[in-house]
């Protein structure tokens, strides 16, 4: 069911299907596997990260692939497997469903980017991490953001909270774009001449903007660290768990449209307080 909440932004209600969930709490029925599945992707991703066993091959879009994005993501299937839970499977490496819209078969399934942030962690950068996330009913439930070079976790279960290596977190207060600090995604030669405009638009409206992308700027936002963070030529699996935390630490995820979506692409995150305006310069 679709709805429209105060601010505009259009959320999808859940069904009566997510009553296990609700019952139990998506940490108790998601918690334990989520955490052993983060866990082991963080020692397999230190195990090469920054050394010479690293191998780095080129995929058919040109992007990084290693054997550690590769490694993670088959353990992350084989304990989704023995969890017995009724779980399907979505990832970047080995695929597994639908990437262009939520699940239609009516069971939850688990979104896993195994190494977010290829790219950096094959050039010794440590803005990397897994993502893992749960859609139930075409709602993400509950996400883990697991990043073992900056020595954290973040995780939300819907309903919860966030938490970053078990501390509670919240977004900012910052109230106007004027006043705020803003990171966004590159404007290369990757994006459109319109894409590149609305991006640094956005950018130029805050008191601080920065380039940077990715996973982790949106766990800034989450934190309180930084008001918005804007990606804009991401998968689903690039941003499964995001929405949830930064929502659960208090703030807003949308598409550039105000749609709680992971399938378009587009992807804003804020504080809520500045959303509406971070909006209408993206149009």
């Amino acid at each position: 069911m679709l709805g429209v909440r105060g601010d505009g932004v259009k959320w999808r209600g859940r069904r009566d299907s997510d009553e296990l969930g609700e019952r139990m709490g998506y940490g108790e029925t998601y918690g334990s596997l989520l955490t052993a599945i983060a866990e082991e992707a963080d020692a397999i991703a230190m195990r090469y990260f920054r050394t010479d066993e690293l191998r780095i091959d080129r995929k058919g879009d040109g992007t990084a692939v290693t054997q550690a994005d590769r490694a993670v993501e088959e353990m992350a299937r084989a304990r989704v497997a023995a969890s017995g839970l009724p779980l399907d499977v979505l990832g970047e490496e080995m695929g597994g469903g639908d990437s262009n819209a939520a699940s239609t078969s009516g069971r939850a399934r688990m979104i896993i980017d195994p190494i977010d942030g290829t790219e950096e962690f094959s050039r010794g950068i440590p803005t990397f991490g897994t993502l893992l996330g749960i859609e139930r009913d075409g709602e993400i439930v509950a996400g883990i953001a697991s990043a073992p070079a900056l020595a954290a976790r973040w995780r939300a279960y819907r309903g919860e909270g966030a938490y970053r290596n078990g501390q509670k977190i919240h977004v900012s207060d910052v109230a106007r774009l004027s006043e705020a600090m803003i990171f966004t995604t590159g404007t290369g030669p990757s994006k459109g001449k319109e894409a590149r405009e609305k991006i640094r638009r956005l950018a130029d409206a805050a008191r601080n903007g920065r380039g940077l992308g990715g996973f982790w700027q949106h766990m800034l936002v989450a934190e309180g660290a930084i008001d918005a963070a804007l990606d804009w030529t991401s998968k689903p699996w690039d941003l499964a768990p995001l929405g949830i935390i930064v929502e659960e630490a208090g703030g807003c995820s949308t598409n550039v449209r105000g749609e709680r979506s992971i399938y378009t692409g587009d992807f804003l995150s804020t504080n809520g307080l500045l959303h509406k305006e971070a909006l209408a310069l993206l149009q």
